[in-house]
């Protein structure tokens, strides 16, 4: 995982050896000398837009830069794409896109998830993303979730992302049998709806039992 810290302690020492306060390195990137120092102590990353200028200042290479807060090779690739404007080769990993999340805007997060709802992704990891994500991103991306295993609490979680379409598709696949009947609790779903699923047999008489049911 990428680490601020040790990525941090690389910029403070390219600063230094290059002759240069916080202030003049902020002078040149466009940003306060609190930020840099922020990026330096690793309580903060620079916007992935800004490591090229960094590269060019300091005579080094921005794979050098990326390489400093020891990413994995996904990461890496994900930050080195997004560095130089260009989109990220192949498809990014759930778990690379989740890692990376805090440290990049939820624009450039939004980019990474196409890649993610196209190829679709596990709802631990979707849970993981959703907070750096706008609610259509996430909707998006729950379309194409595999929600296998999800939990009752689980769902609580991603509700107030979800859309009424998006809880329906939940509610259909409780409906089919696809997912654990439980789910119905989180979702607030209609008693009378209910009722009627135990009587055609689609949910069993336990269902009735569950609080939160209105």
């Amino acid at each position: 995982m990428f680490n601020t810290q040790t990525f941090g302690l690389k910029l403070a020492q390219l600063r230094k050896n290059a002759d240069m306060t916080q202030s003049d390195l902020g002078e040149r990137l466009n940003v306060t000398r609190q930020a840099v120092s922020k990026y330096e102590t690793g309580d903060s990353f620079p916007d992935v837009t800004i490591l090229v200028t960094m590269a060019e200042l300091f005579g080094v290479s921005v794979d050098e830069l990326i390489g400093a807060g020891s990413p994995t090779a996904g990461e890496a690739a994900i930050l080195r794409s997004l560095a130089q404007g260009q989109e990220p080769v192949g498809k990014a990993a759930p778990e690379d896109v989740a890692a990376l999340a805090p440290l990049l805007k939820p624009s450039a997060v939004e980019r990474l998830t196409v890649n993610l709802a196209v190829q679709g992704i596990n709802v631990s990891r979707l849970m993981d993303i959703a907070v750096y994500l706008s609610d259509e991103g996430t909707q998006r991306l729950l379309a194409e979730t595999d929600c296998a295993g999800i939990t009752p609490e689980m769902l609580e979680h991603l509700l107030p992302f979800m859309d009424y379409d998006s809880r329906c598709r939940i509610l259909d696949k409780i409906l089919n049998g696809e997912m654990d009947w439980h789910l119905i609790k989180p979702l607030c779903v209609d008693r009378s709806l209910v009722e009627a699923a135990v009587i055609e047999g689609v949910l069993p008489d336990e269902a009735l039992g569950i609080r939160g049911v209105p």
